[in-house]
């Protein structure tokens, strides 16, 4: 009996040291992790919730942490340090991973945030009035260019097309289609200019 109870004696006074603990973890031993966790969540946990500000975010970087740990307990070396010093380790750079990912969030929401007020103080009734009459007048000046001249240049504005794709589409050499392009863009801008004198000359 006696030597049944110092048998069993011999691993409780193994596992107390950290490495002995890593090692069996890495035989996958659910009881030298278990202790593992015991002996040092609250202070990974605390050094987490002094990073990161969050309690809820802290247990989430502490259950990250040792599921790092089980998982990749045979990549320790014993010769660079204390397994607390690597347990350590993982915790920070998790908990800082967490906090710049948090930053990170926190930028482009207020940056959407910025740009959905810019587009809504940009879409009033006045400028969609203005905008509106802007798109009359052009597609007007357009309609009075030639077609092989308007065409391209619609393709281009408002199909989105690059010059080399509307050449293939029309079956024109790219040259042709930049020049009509040019030429058409030049007569198109003298016909807003003259548009908008006349408009400034009724202006009373």
């Amino acid at each position: 009996m006696s030597d049944g109870q110092s048998g069993g004696s011999a691993p409780s006074a193994e596992i107390r040291d950290d490495g002995a603990l890593l090692r069996a973890v890495v035989t996958c031993d659910k009881e030298a992790f278990q202790q593992l966790y015991e002996r040092h969540s609250p202070m990974l946990f605390g050094l987490a919730v002094k990073i990161l500000g969050d309690r809820v975010e802290a247990e989430d970087v502490l259950q990250e942490t040792f599921v790092q740990i089980w998982k990749t307990a045979a990549t320790f070396d014993d010769q660079r340090g204390k397994p607390l010093a690597w347990f350590i380790m993982l915790t920070r750079s998790r908990a800082i991973d967490r906090l710049r990912s948090r930053k990170t969030r926190a930028r482009l929401t207020d940056s959407a945030s910025k740009e959905e007020t810019q587009i809504t103080r940009k879409t009033t009734p006045a400028d969609d009035a203005v905008a509106s009459e802007e798109q009359r007048t052009v597609r007007e000046a357009l309609g009075k260019l030639p077609e092989e001249q308007r065409v391209p240049i619609e393709m281009a504005y408002f199909g989105g097309l690059t010059q080399f794709e509307i050449a293939q589409k029309l079956s024109q050499p790219l040259g042709t289609v930049k020049t009509r392009i040019r030429n058409g863009m030049i007569r198109l801008r003298e016909q807003l200019g003259s548009v908008t004198a006349g408009k400034e000359g009724r202006t009373p």
